[in-house]
């Protein structure tokens, strides 16, 4: 185990004493850490932004959400121009990309009904501070409700939720969600000629004082069939190397998709594929940030830090493949990036020696895009689109 104080009350919230002398999964450990309602990272602060612990893309500035925007108005326009027009942002934070995506105004804006979803209450109480057409705080039956209801030019329209609507047509957006989401760490070790795999997970067992270590587990517990089964059919390589197992995500996946009627599902994070992941050493595909910095072992202060994973292409695509796989750098050059930049350029030198809020953010606008287009940063990131009872042939070509 490794040497370190024993755990602040906080801690002691999300790894209780009643866990002491047994194991958990990490999947479970890294949800307590993250979302627990009392100590978790984002009941206690933890968020993005500047004054945050880690930067998205749409934390580089209002860019981002003007791309953005003109991808709601030619989704928008596909689906035959409906109003409401429904945009369900899952993992929406502080409601920076809304913010953003309104100072846009897009052509759908009359009829966009923007909802934010944040599992986190503290971050979902910043959304009225920031958003001009907020309209509260609405869940389960009421939020059904109220996103079928016509808005006839009355939008832009945005109303935060827990949890998004059971069914709407409209888009699905998430940006850096999947890799929040909770993961197992996992391993196929060879087997002998003629048998299978062991299939093993490393979980996080809590001594008496509350303090967690790694400890390897075989999954041959009933319980454990699902993750077993899972992990086998996972191509990993073949090597025996740890690699994230996110089960998680592909029922999160399989769930946005079933509630879109007519639309699509829209993520975007850093990935790659299994196999990839599990050659690196040292669990390289895990990270841990805290104010801007790489935090420390993942294990330590529980709550304290965030815990991120690369988000295995493979694995979320295993039930239903995408129908659009792209490099963020590759979509938001589709939809007009280099236009954007090159109107903010014109009005910045129009009027650089005496420049107002316009040209500053004219100016603005190329510094964002070198960030949002680099290709071993957030250009890097990959897109991908799953598209519900649309036109599937046409964006399998297109993407649009």
């Amino acid at each position: 185990m490794r040497s370190r104080s024993s755990p602040s009350p906080a801690e002691a919230e999300v790894v209780p004493a009643s866990d002491a002398g047994g194991s958990i999964p990490f999947s479970e450990f890294v949800d307590r850490a993250l979302y627990d309602p009392v100590a978790g990272f984002y009941a206690t602060g933890g968020r993005a932004g500047g004054r945050g612990d880690f930067l998205t893309s749409p934390e580089v500035g209002p860019l981002f959400g003007a791309v953005i925007s003109r991808a709601l108005d030619e989704w928008w326009h596909e689906l035959g121009d409906p109003d409401p027009f429904v945009l369900v942002e899952v993992g929406a934070g502080p409601g920076t990309l809304a913010r953003s995506i309104r100072l846009a105004g897009p052509e759908c804006a009359g009829v966009l009904l923007h909802v934010l979803v944040e599992r986190a209450p503290g971050q979902r109480l910043l959304h009225e501070a920031h958003l001009a057409g907020w309209v509260g705080e609405r869940s389960g039956e009421e939020l059904q409700a109220f996103v079928l209801r016509g808005l006839v030019g009355t939008g832009p329209v945005f109303v935060s939720a827990p949890e998004p609507p059971e069914s709407f047509d409209g888009i699905v957006f998430a940006n850096e969600l999947l890799d929040n989401l909770a993961f197992d760490i996992v391993r196929v070790r060879p087997g002998d000629d003629d048998g299978e795999g062991v299939v093993e997970a490393l979980e996080v067992a809590i001594d008496e004082d509350g303090l967690c270590e790694f400890v390897v587990r075989a999954l041959d517990r009933p319980g454990d069939t699902a993750t077993r089964e899972l992990a086998a059919k996972t191509d990993s390589g073949g090597t025996g190397s740890w690699f994230p197992l996110q089960a998680q995500a592909i029922g999160w996946i399989a769930d946005m998709r079933s509630r879109i009627g007519d639309g699509r599902l829209v993520v975007i994070d850093y990935a790659s594929t299994t196999k990839e992941l599990a050659a690196r050493p040292d669990f390289g595909w895990m990270r841990t940030f805290r104010g801007h910095e790489r935090g420390s072992h993942p294990l330590d202060s529980p709550g304290s830090q965030d815990i991120t994973v690369d988000v295995a292409l493979d694995q979320i695509q295993m039930d239903v493949s995408a129908n659009v796989v792209e490099s963020q750098s590759d979509f938001l050059e589709r939809f007009g990036i280099d236009e954007l930049v090159d109107e903010g350029r014109r009005v910045w030198e129009a009027n650089p020696h005496a420049p107002g809020l316009n040209e500053i953010r004219g100016r603005s606008r190329i510094r964002e895009a070198e960030a949002l287009l680099e290709g071993g940063g957030l250009g890097g990131f990959t897109v991908m689109q799953w598209i519900v009872a649309g036109k599937p042939d046409e964006a399998d070509e297109t993407g649009r």
